[in-house]
């Protein structure tokens, strides 16, 4: 995509140094037209949408999918709705079932293998990371919006949504990671090839 704005602007300033002070709007789309690049441009920016559009529809998928999880009991070690499920094999089980990737499996591996984006960045399906057990990233969640997000919290608990402005949370808060197909997941098709 950049070469093709790199020729874009190349053209553009060479058609102005060219061009006539009367030239107006008509004329540069004439010859982006005649040139084949306003089609290009518009296949780029018509790609760039859809995927925009469909990590948007994951992230949303996402999120009514773990949703739908609500009540089901914490287990350690748990990764299944059928046997309860543990923090990060709740986060694990619904990126699996939803967008296809499969993370690793312990809270600070998953840390690891996310981009790391700032708290204000958060969007829903981001993953949200708290110090609970005196060490960094022992916790993990998937934000939902509004500075909320959902978890399987603790043993005795069931997978709820809670406010990450509660004090508790607030205090504990590691870090905000943004879980993208290069970084450390691995689709599900490929972890399941033999090696």
């Amino acid at each position: 995509m950049s070469r093709w704005f790199c020729l874009l602007l190349l053209v553009c300033a060479t058609t102005a140094q060219a061009a006539p002070q009367t030239a107006n709007s008509d004329d540069m789309d004439r010859l982006l037209a005649d040139k084949g690049l306003l089609t290009r441009l518009e296949n780029v920016s018509h790609q760039m949408a859809d995927k925009a559009h469909s990590v948007a529809g994951q992230a949303s998928e996402l999120v009514v999918n773990a949703m739908g999880f609500l009540g089901v009991p914490y287990k350690r070690g748990g990764n299944s709705a059928e046997t309860g499920f543990d923090c990060s094999g709740f986060v694990r089980a619904m990126y699996e079932q939803t967008v296809g990737l499969l993370l690793p499996r312990r809270a600070d591996q998953q840390a690891a293998a996310t981009q790391v984006i700032d708290k204000k960045e958060l969007q829903p399906g981001d993953l949200v990371f708290f110090n609970t057990m005196r060490r960094n990233f022992s916790h993990v969640g998937i934000y939902v919006g509004d500075n909320k997000f959902i978890h399987s919290p603790r043993s005795g608990s069931e997978i709820r949504v809670e406010d990450m402005g509660v004090a508790y949370w607030k205090r504990r808060f590691n870090g905000a990671r943004r879980v993208t197909s290069t970084e450390g997941a691995t689709s599900s098709a490929q972890a399941a090839q033999p090696q």
